[in-house]
């Protein structure tokens, strides 16, 4: 049975839309491979463009189909104009960036271990998510190639400070050894739908209160729902 058969089989009960973020060749299309296919390719070359991949997994008794979005790094924004001048980019740089965030309810921010430019790359990261994400989203911030101890050049001292000062979960892995590669996605989905339920069940009180009124925000219908009783709308955001 192929994976879209088996998704029209089951009932998913949340859609969310991941984004990897962080400078290229820190490992973000291998930690994808290896959370979504258990794959590394020793080979692997530079992303081009955009692509994603899903995995559908079981929290708290409710199906989760994560929606997980890779790109290229500096190619991708073309950050030689943009976050290295600060200069705000073209037009087609601000609609590419935007179309890539809208939506996401959960970040990966990565960056390589034995590369401290790409660690000092993550501030800037940081704010360009925060600049086009909706403002609950849940970051995690990455540092991969764990498995590289010689050539460590980002004491982890260092990253578990920014990630406390910026309220970021923190993890390092390694997609290579597989070292907490799935628990670092796993803790950034089951975060989301944390949030997302607990803001359900807040509109939910609402409504049988007799306040009609929703969560401020956007509401966002998620995608994959067919609730019996009528769409659910969440103010978190939603894949689209």
């Amino acid at each position: 049975m192929s994976s879209l058969q088996r998704d029209f089989n089951q009932k998913i009960d949340y859609v969310f839309k991941v984004v990897l973020i962080g400078d290229s060749a820190v490992g973000k299309s291998q930690l994808l491979a290896r959370f979504t296919r258990n794959e590394f390719n020793i080979d692997s070359k530079a992303t081009i463009g955009v692509e994603f991949q899903t995995k559908t997994l079981v929290i708290d008794h409710k199906t989760v189909k994560a929606q997980i979005w890779d790109t290229a790094g500096q190619e991708r924004l073309g950050l030689s104009s943009s976050m290295y001048a600060g200069d705000g980019g073209s037009p087609r740089y601000r609609a590419v960036t935007s179309a890539y965030y809208r939506g996401a309810v959960g970040a990966m921010l990565v960056y390589d271990t034995t590369k401290r430019q790409s660690f000092d790359h993550v501030a800037r990261w940081l704010e360009e998510l925060r600049g086009h994400a909706d403002k609950n989203i849940v970051v995690m911030l990455v540092g991969n190639k764990s498995d590289l101890g010689s050539l460590r050049a980002v004491p982890i001292e260092d990253a578990k400070e920014f990630a406390q000062r910026e309220t970021l979960f923190f993890m390092e892995t390694s997609a290579l050894e597989a070292t907490n590669v799935e628990s670092a996605f796993v803790t950034v989905l089951t975060e989301i739908y944390r949030i997302i339920s607990k803001k359900n069940l807040v509109a939910n009180e609402q409504e049988s209160g007799g306040n009609a009124s929703l969560l401020k925000g956007t509401a966002i219908v998620i995608p994959g729902q067919e609730p019996e009783s009528g769409g659910k709308s969440f103010s978190c955001c939603a894949s689209s």
